[in-house]
């Protein structure tokens, strides 16, 4: 559920004398411009219990708490939709959800069919920002994190494709990439001014994608893959770049009755909480419609 989201610090011997403003963001990660944010918030930073300002300068032992919750009402355009969400993963700071294949990820204009946003705000309570730390297109299925607050947002994103933040896919590819096992770095950039199709060119922005094949079989290749950066369609754009366009990818050359939709899904993700330290891995099960693909594999 929304509502406040208190961080606590204690002042230690090394951190008197310092002020308030640069304990929140040199020891709690707090962005600058939030913290000029939070200070016209009522109570929202405090110390030993009473307002305090972002210059006050502290003692040892005191104790500065801030509420990194989001304000109320900047919810967005989301109406909350009774969907069915699949929850992998949640606590005070993070939800992280099962995608499935279809479902958009955000309502793009009114009488949109209801979007993976549109789900989490019912989810988690009026008032409800929609956060999410990543992206996958609307054919994609799998692994979502959302963050809970605007400030654990920030600090997620600051660690995307790092080791602290590494997504991995499956894709199933027509044909058998060569090498077996490489790293993509060609750049990408939309085909002409205003495309959503994107494709590799020498003027685009700098692409890294990892793949590793596990399986083949039936003129068909399993990869494993994971990103160094995030353009958008990069997986796609780089491995039909490579001559093994995704099964199902009507946009990418690869259209198959075998499935409806892009043979891909974010299966795993493993991530550092960038409250508590704890190293998560969060997995997804691939949806019947690529087991049934999967499966052909043996």
């Amino acid at each position: 559920m929304t509502g406040a989201r208190i961080l606590t610090l204690v002042v230690t011997a090394e951190m008197a004398g310092r002020t308030v403003g640069s304990l929140l963001v040199g020891e709690l990660g707090l962005a600058a411009g939030r913290v000029r944010s939070l200070k016209w918030r009522d109570g929202s930073i405090a110390r030993n219990g009473a307002r305090a300002r972002t210059v006050d300068r502290v003692a040892l032992g005191d104790v500065i708490t801030v509420d990194v919750g989001d304000s109320p009402g900047r919810g967005g355009v989301f109406v909350p939709a009774d969907l069915p969400l699949v929850v992998l993963y949640e606590d005070e700071d993070l939800l992280i959800v099962d995608k499935p294949a279809g479902l958009a990820m955000h309502d793009r204009r009114s009488g949109d069919a209801p979007s993976l946003g549109a789900a989490v705000i019912r989810h988690l309570g009026a008032g409800a920002v929609f956060h999410p730390v990543s992206r996958l297109d609307r054919g994609t299925s799998g692994v979502v994190c959302v963050a809970k607050s605007g400030h654990v947002h920030e600090l997620l994103r600051r660690r995307l494709h790092t080791g602290d933040y590494r997504r991995e896919y499956l894709a199933v590819v027509v044909g058998a990439p060569s090498p077996p096992a490489a790293t993509v770095t060609w750049p990408i950039a939309p085909e002409s001014p205003g495309s959503r199709r994107r494709g590799v060119r020498a003027d685009g922005r700098p692409a890294r994608t990892d793949y590793e094949t596990l399986a083949t079989g039936g003129g068909l290749s399993l990869l494993r893959v994971t990103l160094g950066t995030g353009r958008t369609h990069q997986i796609r754009v780089h491995l039909a770049a490579l001559g093994c366009p995704i099964l199902g990818d009507a946009v990418y050359g690869a259209p198959d009755a075998r499935i409806a939709r892009p043979a891909l899904h974010a299966a795993v993700l493993r991530l550092t909480h960038p409250i508590t330290g704890t190293k998560l891995v969060i997995s997804a099960p691939p949806p019947p419609d690529l087991r049934s693909i999967l499966a052909t594999f043996g």
